[in-house]
């Protein structure tokens, strides 16, 4: 945590990465197994240096996951699940699955809200925490675009009894103007903190601890 904002930096694929993110003082190492993205390692790759990770928690990334990558999800060992799924009324009993699975304290929900959508409120006791991205057509996180702030600064200040989290091309660049709309207490960096996919920047990260610390 730096000056009262939680922080996750998503997508990581190095273990000097995830040594360089946690000196820096974040508070969550994100790793990304869908299959479809730039990001992703298998199974393998973490286990190969899971135990040298710092001692931080790790939030696995998956895509509508059904019960099979599930499964192996939970032989990881990880503390949290970011799930991203199509924002769509039909897809509730797949996020009851989850949650009855995985609990609503470890699931964090991220609905792909296209612009014509609206966010599913019926859907908030399931997870406790929720992350809002940037809408891209067929692609899930990591898109380098920004999200709906406005839309985020609504809906958290309409539930504050859950944990929001802001996503969507979050860098040095746009992050003050980003925290002071949305008044966001959690942020997640990715596309914005890198020099190609999945491999971050430290002066980047270094440069958004600067921010943090300015405001």
């Amino acid at each position: 945590m730096v000056n009262g904002i939680e922080i996750k930096v998503c997508g990581l694929t190095k273990l000097s990465d995830a040594i360089a993110a946690a000196s820096l003082g974040v508070d969550y190492l994100g790793f990304n197994f869908f299959q479809e993205s730039p990001r992703c390692q298998s199974y393998e790759d973490y286990l190969s240096f899971a135990a040298k990770l710092p001692d931080l928690p790790k939030v696995a990334i998956a895509v509508s996951p059904d019960r099979e990558i599930f499964t192996d999800l939970l032989k990881l060992g990880i503390d949290f699940y970011q799930f991203h799924y199509p924002a769509d009324v039909t897809q509730r009993s797949m996020l009851q699955e989850w949650s009855s699975i995985f609990g609503p304290e470890k699931l964090w929900l991220a609905p792909r809200i296209a612009p014509d959508q609206s966010f599913d409120e019926d859907a908030l006791p399931l997870a406790d925490t929720w992350l809002l991205d940037a809408y891209r057509k067929d692609v899930y996180g990591g898109t380098g675009r920004t999200s709906d702030w406005g839309e985020f600064a609504r809906i958290s200040k309409s539930h504050p009894e859950k944990n929001w989290i802001l996503a969507g091309g979050l860098g040095p660049d746009n992050l003050q103007a980003a925290l002071l709309e949305t008044q966001a207490k959690r942020i997640d960096l990715n596309s914005g903190v890198e020099v190609s996919p999945g491999i971050k920047d430290p002066s980047k990260l270094e440069l958004v601890k600067n921010v943090l610390e300015s405001l």
